[in-house]
C-alpha cells in the first residue's frame, strides 16, 4: 500500500505535465483538482465520523486550519503547479522529496533543535544530488530551469512549514479533519483565485484537460492518501517512508515513458544520491523513535512529508 501509494503520488506531476499540452493553465489546473477531490474528501470524512466522535471546534481553531489550508495546500500546490511548466517531472519530485531537510532546517535555526552529525551528511549529500539532477534539465531548459527551481524548492518549503505548525492541531484535531477541512480551504481559494484570473475558465476547457483532473484528485491525490494512512496503521511511519523511496524513481521513468523527457546517468546519479540521503534520514529518524522521548506528531509529519 505504501509503495503502491508512493508511484499515484508521484504521477500528479505527468498528468499536469500533460494537462499543460493542451494550453491551460495553472490557476485553472489547481481550481479543477481541488473542487473535484473536494467530494471524496468529505466521504472520508463522514466515514470517519461514523468511526468516532468528532470534538467541537473553536474559533481560534478554525482560524489555524484556514492558514494551514492555505499554506499547506493551496500556496504550496500553486508554486509546484507553477514551477512544473519549467522543469521536469523528474527534478519536481527530487525537490519536493527534499521536504524532510527543510524541516530539519526550520527546526534547528527557528526552533533551536539538534541536529546530528549524519542528518548534516545526509542533508549535504541530498542537496548535491539535487543540484547534479538540475544540470540536466538547465542543459535543456536554460534560464527556466532556475525559475522551476525556485518555485518548486518555495512549494517544499510552505509544506515544511505547513508541515511543523499543523503537528499540535493533528493531535487536537485528528490528522483526516484537519485534512479534509485544510482541503476544503485550498479548494475555495483556488475556486476564487481562478474566478479572478479568468471567470469562465473551468467552464471552457478541452474534455482532456477534465478527464487529467478527474485522475489528478482521485488517482493521484485522495487514494494514494488512503493508501498511506491505512499503511501507517499496519506498519509504522518509518517504513512508510522508506517505501516513498518508490516515488522518485517512479516519476522519472513515467516521464521518460509518457512525456518523453530524457533519462542519463547524470539524472540517475543526482536521484540515487538524493534517495541514499533520505533513506539515512529516515533510518535515523526511525531508530530515533524507538526511544521513551519519541512524538507521534513528529512522526506523522515526517512520513507526510515524504509523500
Amino acid at each position: 500500500m505504501a509503495g503502491v501509494g508512493s508511484i499515484l503520488f508521484s504521477g500528479k506531476g505527468v498528468l499536469i505535465k500533460l494537462s499543460f499540452s493542451y494550453g491551460t493553465d495553472s490557476e485553472t489546473l489547481l481550481a479543477l483538482r481541488m473542487l473535484m477531490a473536494l467530494p471524496l474528501f468529505w466521504v472520508i470524512y463522514w466515514w470517519e465520523s461514523r468511526r468516532k466522535a468528532m470534538n467541537p471546534l473553536s474559533w481560534p481553531d478554525l482560524l489555524k486550519i484556514f492558514f494551514l489550508g492555505f499554506l499547506g495546500y493551496f500556496f504550496s500546490s500553486y508554486l509546484n503547479f507553477l514551477g512544473l511548466q519549467y522543469i521536469s517531472v523528474g527534478l519536481e519530485r527530487i525537490v519536493q522529496y527534499l521536504t524532510p531537510t527543510i524541516v530539519l532546517f526550520i527546526s534547528y535555526f527557528v526552533l533551536k533543535k539538534a541536529i546530528s552529525r549524519l542528518q548534516w551528511y545526509a542533508m549535504v549529500v541530498g542537496y548535491i544530488g539535487v543540484m547534479i539532477v538540475f544540470i540536466q534539465d538547465a542543459s535543456s531548459t536554460g534560464i527556466n530551469a532556475w525559475l522551476g527551481m525556485v518555485l518548486v524548492f518555495g512549494s517544499a518549503c510552505s509544506y515544511a512549514i505547513y508541515l511543523i505548525s499543523s503537528g499540535e492541531m493533528v493531535q487536537r484535531v485528528g490528522s483526516v479533519r484537519l485534512v479534509v477541512y485544510a482541503s476544503t480551504i485550498s479548494a475555495l481559494l483556488s475556486l476564487i483565485q481562478s474566478t479572478f484570473y479568468n471567470p469562465s475558465a473551468i467552464f471552457e476547457q478541452a474534455q482532456a484537460i477534465y478527464w487529467f483532473s478527474l485522475l489528478n484528485a482521485g488517482l493521484c491525490t485522495v487514494v494514494p492518501m488512503l493508501l498511506i494512512m491505512i499503511a501507517i496503521n499496519r506498519i509504522g511511519s518509518p517504513l512508510v517512508a522508506q517505501a516513498s523511496i518508490l516515488g522518485p524513481v517512479s516519476t522519472v521513468f513515467l516521464g521518460y515513458f509518457i512525456l518523453s523527457e530524457p533519462i542519463t546517468w547524470i539524472q540517475i546519479s543526482g536521484m540515487s544520491l538524493v534517495i541514499a540521503a533520505m533513506w539515512l534520514l529516515v533510518r535515523n529518524d526511525g531508530i530515533r523513535k524507538k526511544s521513551p522521548n519519541s512524538s507521534e506528531s513528529d512522526d506523522f509529519n515526517k512520513t507526510e512529508s515524504l509523500n
